[in-house]
């Protein structure tokens, strides 16, 4: 079989299914009922039903609607007004001023949501007018939140990793250890441009707040910080010291999500309703997509494509180096049309059996790859963040794009120190194996 042929035909049905609505899921899985019908005489459906099923009985994915509805009770509580609230006095005398509110408020609540959106959208609506309020910079207010709030696909419990650990069929735990100090590390580099880049004239502008805080009222403010940092603790503690699975430390980030927002008298029968409703349309979005990737899977393992491809590239001669930067403009072309979850999942199949190929530890690969997609989802046309940026600010992509392009770049940076030191996302997975 002709390996251009059959690549040609399988790009032209794709684009074909998603350039007509169709959704992601149902699309991969039209790409590959098509492809084993006209290159294979195996049984359609029977090869559909297997991969379906076993796709979404793993009891590693158990802890996907888990996490997702930890991240929406969450959601509707107080915490983005506890958390701005908390942060401003600690953040004030910092060179930036409380823009830094905009990327530690993001770092911690991706700390309890795994969405890049829900941390967009959770800090937002209280820092948003805040800093406006103060006269922050607007370009800078939007930049760092858009940037920032990417951080959700990267610091555990992410709903990325663990899509990229069911499809690579890796340990969610070890794939969860090895984002956390990729992403503190990522957040410093946000704070280190704001700290650099607000001019002192904007900052004298900006600080209309009155006198300063006392250290008594500090810390009566920081305590509300208080109830969320020991979720924190107790969900990635619980899976770094062997306590307990992704899955366990799942139920108990929602027990402990439910129990915080009972005790901030949040837990309405409206809220607990639309939260499970929230987790469960979101569940069923990414179920839908990982059954179609699984069944593309196993289509394209009869095709051979993937063995191919490898070979192929295999005599090119590249190096890893070359292979990564190659793959990073995939990804980041992908992600200008596609959520970071579909990007990974549509390709992975392919992308897989190249990586591991070429000697890259797939924990580490892991880790990039979710660099590259929190990219593009700043990155026009289709950055996801981008037009949930606009729904909040009512600002046009484009001015957007521009505001969030140093964080791009940042991350361009981070990419570069991954590359250049693995031990960053290695060494805590490393450890806790």
């Amino acid at each position: 079989m002709d390996l251009a042929y059959l690549l040609a035909v399988f790009l032209f049905i794709l684009v074909l299914l998603l350039g007509s609505g169709v959704w992601v899921g149902l699309a991969l899985m039209g790409v590959g009922g098509v492809i084993l019908t006209l290159f294979s005489d195996r049984p359609a459906g029977d090869i559909m039903i297997t991969a379906v099923w076993s796709s979404s009985t793993s009891w590693t994915l158990t802890a996907l609607p888990l996490f997702i509805l930890m991240g929406e009770v969450l959601y509707r509580t107080k915490l983005s007004e506890d958390l701005f609230r908390a942060l401003a006095p600690l953040m004030k005398k910092l060179p930036g001023g409380l823009l830094h509110t905009n990327i530690v408020g993001s770092t911690l609540f991706a700390a309890v949501s795994g969405s890049s959106a829900a941390t967009l959208t959770t800090v937002g609506k209280m820092s948003i007018p805040e800093l406006r309020r103060r006269n922050y910079p607007e370009k800078k207010i939007i930049g760092t939140l858009a940037g920032a709030s990417t951080l959700g696909l990267m610091i555990p419990p992410s709903l990325t990793l663990i899509v990229y650990g069911v499809t690579v069929n890796e340990s969610i735990t070890k794939l969860f250890m090895a984002g956390i100090i990729p992403g503190l590390v990522l957040a410093c580099m946000f704070m280190m441009y704001v700290a650099f880049s607000v001019k002192a004239p904007d900052l004298i502008a900006a600080e209309s707040d009155g006198p300063d805080s006392e250290s008594a009222a500090k810390l009566l403010h920081l305590r509300l910080l208080l109830p969320l940092l020991v979720l924190i603790s107790i969900v990635i503690g619980s899976m770094y010291s062997g306590l307990a699975t992704a899955t366990e430390a799942a139920a108990i980030g929602v027990l402990g999500a439910l129990a915080l927002s009972a005790f901030q008298d949040e837990l309405s029968f409206s809220a607990f309703r639309e939260s499970l409703l929230g987790a469960v349309r979101t569940s069923a979005l990414i179920a839908l997509i990982l059954m179609g990737a699984s069944y593309l899977s196993v289509v394209m393992g009869f095709t051979g494509l993937p063995r191919a491809l490898a070979e192929y590239i295999g005599t090119l001669g590249l190096s890893p180096i070359m292979l990564l930067g190659a793959l990073a403009l995939l990804y980041i072309v992908i992600g200008m049309f596609l959520d970071g979850i579909s990007s990974i999942v549509l390709t992975m199949a392919v992308v897989e059996p190249l990586v591991r190929t070429a000697g890259i530890d797939i924990i580490w690969f892991g880790i990039f790859i979710v660099v590259v997609v929190e990219m593009a989802q700043i990155t026009p046309p289709v950055g996801f963040n981008l037009f949930v940026m606009q729904g909040m600010t009512g600002h046009q992509i484009n001015y957007i794009s521009r505001a969030a392009f140093p964080m791009f770049m940042i991350m361009v940076l981070m990419i570069i120190l991954l590359v250049s030191f693995p031990e960053i996302a290695t060494w805590l997975s490393t450890a806790v194996q």
